[in-house]
């Protein structure tokens, strides 16, 4: 904030002329904060799986409430109601501790001089929870807290995105360099934001994020029961405006297996350009890569099949980088169209996707997931991002502008349209149908493999 307030003075702007101040974060973390709104424990967020243990302890109860109440079937290592958990059971929160708080409103409880006992949450960050909310009421649910353990009087309060909590204090006003008395937004989760910033918010339509673990995000009017199932591998969250909701699943290594491709097996680490070289050679190979196959799964397989790892597969003596590169495009693709497929098993109609972030930028990719999800796939002039997105909700706070939409979709220009090509259509549709019969036995493979190995200890 101290260099944004410096720029603008560099550039005659006047900081007193700030309407209001705006943030997202990130929807999966939450810390310990006692009465003057200081950390009494780390902040931990989804990329950790210290609640794996409790996690299974949860699902093997089997209940319906969650679904039922949150859209989200089973627990999750990433979500916050379990990292809550964790805290009350393996750290001295309960001595001094009064709240859970995200970053976000950490940041903004403090630029505003709050107490923690004035700690709060959007509605669409509060779905981020994953458990122990009515996310259609947008309310804390008793019934799930006694479940959890959890006692409310630890829960932020719940208020609107574009809520005012507070005025920039003196000391930050100070600190920052803007003008004493600012009115502080609520703040917004990242996710939602970003959503929103891509022109997705109504029922049909998708974002596929392709950054290092890619999400693909389906907006709809609610929950929807096929896609709340256990086991689906999908997150049902609330958006930042009022009656918005999507789904979203993960692939989870992503940009990450494109990054390794390049880094670790073309050894070209320094050299960011080698993408397009990858691009231009993988030209030369058909779609389907004339039956050969790339399992992304470099992490791991969360889902049904555990034990598949990283995996080529019907290589020839023909194949070189640009073979490699492709079977790796592809493979991804894969993923996307699993989840494609699970969403139209539940009746859901997708009216095109939306690519973002990094992976927007390579139109072979684009092309492919064209093909593979049987729809058209459409890139931004600007990325949509989060940050003008916060910028069009605190004008709105601030009663500059009387709706956000209009204002979101003015500034939505395409930069590129992908359309299905059909005999691709055809060709990944058949490919697909071979590489799930091809995990099933990998899978399979590998558990015996395992159990073989274990016994010969």
């Amino acid at each position: 904030m101290r260099i944004c307030s410096d720029r603008m003075r560099a550039d005659g702007l006047s900081t007193a002329a700030v309407a209001a101040i705006m943030g997202d974060g990130i929807i999966c973390g939450i810390a310990g904060i006692n009465e003057e709104g200081k950390p009494v424990t780390p902040y931990i967020n989804y990329l950790d799986s210290r609640t794996a243990a409790d996690v299974a302890r949860l699902k093997a109860e089997n209940r319906s409430i969650w679904a039922r109440e949150t859209g989200n079937a089973e627990p999750n290592v990433m979500f916050p109601a379990m990292i809550a958990r964790w805290f009350l059971a393996h750290t001295e929160f309960v001595k001094t501790g009064v709240k859970f708080i995200h970053n976000c409103p950490y940041i903004l409880l403090h630029l505003a001089g709050l107490r923690g006992t004035e700690a709060f949450i959007d509605w669409g960050t509060l779905s981020g929870w994953g458990l122990g909310y009515k996310v259609a009421a947008k309310e804390w649910s008793p019934a799930q807290l006694q479940i959890l353990g959890i006692d409310r009087t630890y829960l932020p309060r719940i208020v609107k995105p574009w809520e005012h909590i507070g005025r920039l204090c003196a000391a930050d006003a100070a600190e920052t360099g803007f003008p004493e008395g600012i009115p502080i937004c609520a703040g917004a989760g990242d996710t939602m934001q970003s959503m929103l910033g891509s022109g997705v918010w109504k029922a049909g339509q998708a974002a596929d994020v392709a950054g290092t673990c890619a999400m693909f995000c389906v907006a709809v009017p609610g929950i929807i029961p096929a896609l709340s199932q256990r086991g689906s591998g999908f997150v049902f969250n609330a958006g930042t405006l009022a009656d918005t909701y999507f789904y979203w699943g993960t692939v989870r290594t992503g940009g990450l297996a494109l990054r390794w491709f390049k880094d670790a097996v073309c050894r070209q680490e320094a050299n960011e350009s080698y993408y397009r070289t990858l691009d231009e050679l993988a030209q030369a190979y058909p779609p389907g890569c004339n039956g050969a196959l790339f399992f992304p799964y470099l992490t791991g397989n969360s889902t049904s099949r555990p034990y598949v790892r990283g995996t080529f597969t019907g290589l020839t003596l023909e194949a070189n980088q640009g073979a490699l590169w492709r079977c790796v495009l592809e493979g991804i693709g894969y993923d996307y169209r699993e989840i494609m497929a699970q969403c139209r098993q539940a009746d859901i109609k997708i009216n095109g996707v939306t690519v973002t972030e990094g992976g927007s930028r390579d139109a072979l990719w684009n092309q492919i997931k064209a093909d593979m999800l049987e729809t058209t796939v459409y890139t931004l002039a600007e990325a949509g991002g989060a940050m003008p997105t916060n910028a069009v909700i605190a004008a709105y706070s601030a009663g500059h502008i009387s709706d956000v939409r209009g204002p979101l979709q003015e500034r939505i220009r395409l930069r590129h349209t992908f359309l299905p090509r059909e005999n691709a259509v055809r060709l990944y549709k058949k490919q697909y149908e071979r590489r799930c019969r091809l995990l099933t036995a990998l899978n399979e493979g590998e558990k015996a493999a395992r159990r073989y190995d274990e016994s010969s200890y």
